[in-house]
């Protein structure tokens, strides 16, 4: 039967996803603001705990920028996993598709990491990799029965999601949807067969998704979830199944779970939590980065084998009562929409992007780096600083950048 002639509407329906130039006019001045200020591109060395030490013999500051919440990024066992692991391969790189040809540790680790998330898991080098892979085929209709599905994200939804609304509107229909509106999502369950639900588990901004309410709506509608939980894994649950993970029993055919290996986790890389034996055979053999690009290097597989040993630890459970005592202490210094949350990220709205960017260059200058988010991160006029908090920041450490957050504000509030 022949191909349906093209429907110029979905061209169009495809461009309005993305306007990259628009966004580059508009995100310019605030970037070049950052720049000038000195708050980006930063360089420098790591020393103990979360200091590191900027280039050239420069300053050595506290650090609330990396994303590695149980302070495992510098852990003895993991440096020396990764070490190991080029050691072990004599190489650090293969230069093939893994269709083709794989490290043996490569097959360890998937073996490893699937046993520890109960899930067949397969390894990317990066979570933008595993949502490049995922993403094109939840909208071929191969993961819902053969049916074009509805793909509806959440508007909050990581750029890392959201940058493939074009490629999805080109096979099928996407909407997009206010934050967590539960309400909505169900309006469109009852009114299509099939719908796919793309959303943070945590969201990089705080926040996170309302886990209870999706599972209801998958229950009662046999809606299908695909969740990116690079923030949240490691973070809660028995051998750090992660904030998304921990909350299923078992994943089955209608959930898909992704998970960063750099931030809770301590490594590097991203993963793809699968339910089934059939889904892992079609993302082996046509997910773009597993077909067209290479996997982890060695380093990155000896790093992921060591904190999976971590994982099985009483060590990853000493480690998330620090971050949750070190998340009480800074929410009783620096109360925040978030601070009922035991999540680790915080945000301290200024509004105006050049006053985020000019707290963040003082609380540089004080000894304190934090992240100056400004649009296209946030929306326009949300402009703050966001803090992630670890197991590792001593009270010391906290209590002076609650002091110096409280210092700037009171100065900006006599100056407005």
């Amino acid at each position: 039967m022949p191909n349906a002639p093209e429907d110029p509407r979905d061209r169009s329906a495809a461009r309005q996803f993305r306007n990259t130039a628009a966004m580059i006019t508009a995100a310019s001045p605030n970037f070049a603001a950052a720049h000038y200020q000195g708050i980006m591109a930063i360089y420098a060395a790591p020393r103990d705990g979360r200091i590191v030490q900027l280039a050239q013999g420069g300053p050595r500051i506290t650090d609330f920028v990396r994303c590695s919440y149980l302070g495992l990024d510098n852990h003895p066992a993991i440096v020396a996993g990764a070490a190991e692991g080029v050691l072990k391969a004599g190489a650090l790189h293969w230069s093939c598709a893994r269709t083709r040809l794989n490290f043996e540790t490569l097959g360890e680790l998937e073996t490893d990491l699937s046993s520890l998330f109960r899930a067949k898991v397969l390894t990317f080098t990066t979570v933008l990799a595993a949502n490049m892979s995922a993403l094109p085929l939840l909208a071929s209709g191969h993961l819902t029965g053969g049916r074009k599905p509805l793909v509806v994200f959440d508007r909050l939804a990581h750029a890392t999601l959201a940058y493939h609304k074009a490629t999805i509107a080109a096979e099928t229909r996407v909407e997009t949807l206010p934050h967590n509106d539960m309400a909505a999502l169900e309006a469109l369950c009852r009114s299509h067969p099939a719908v796919i639900y793309v959303c943070d588990g945590v969201y990089s901004m705080g926040g996170a998704a309302p886990l209870a309410d999706l599972l209801s709506l998958q229950d009662r509608y046999g809606l299908f979830l695909y969740i990116d939980d690079a923030h949240g894994v490691s973070l809660i649950g028995t051998e750090g199944s992660g904030f998304a993970r921990s909350v299923f029993s078992e994943l089955g055919e209608r959930t898909i779970v992704a998970a960063s290996l750099g931030k809770g986790f301590g490594a590097s890389g991203g993963i793809l939590m699968l339910g089934t034996a059939s889904q892992e055979l079609l993302f082996r053999r046509f997910s773009v980065a597993y077909a067209f690009s290479a996997s982890l290097n060695t380093a990155a597989i000896g790093a992921a084998h060591a904190s999976a040993e971590i994982h099985r630890t009483e060590e990853l459970a000493a480690r998330q009562l620090a971050l949750r005592h070190n998340l009480a202490l800074l929410d009783g210094l620096l109360p925040s929409p978030d601070s009922h949350s035991h999540l680790p990220i915080r945000t301290v709205r200024f509004g105006d992007e050049l006053l985020a960017v000019a707290a963040a260059r003082q609380l540089l200058q004080l000894g304190f780096y934090t992240s100056a988010v400004f649009f296209p991160t946030v929306a326009r006029g949300e402009a703050g600083l966001r803090i992630c908090l670890t197991a590792s920041h001593s009270e010391t450490e906290i209590r002076g950048l609650c002091a110096a957050i409280d210092s700037i504000r009171e100065e900006v509030r006599q100056h407005l």
